[in-house]
């Protein structure tokens, strides 16, 4: 009984030790929203060269189907 009660508290301190740590920003962190800030997926896409192809290829085979 006495070993249990020591293993579930050691258990916990080591959950509560691992929550803490984990709540900081490390480098890794920081580097990351970093990257996921320059690539901000949320800006509208659509103006480039491609999408202008798509558009034609597009209209081509709305043609074809009429």
């Amino acid at each position: 009984m006495r070993r249990t009660r020591s293993s579930f508290l050691t258990a916990v301190l080591c959950l509560a030790a691992f929550g803490v740590v984990a709540c900081e920003k490390g480098p890794a962190q920081k580097a990351g929203e970093k990257v996921d800030k320059a690539i901000d997926t949320d800006k509208p896409i659509g103006k480039g060269p491609l999408e202008k192809a798509g558009k034609e290829i597009d209209k081509a085979a709305d043609s074809v189907k009429k």
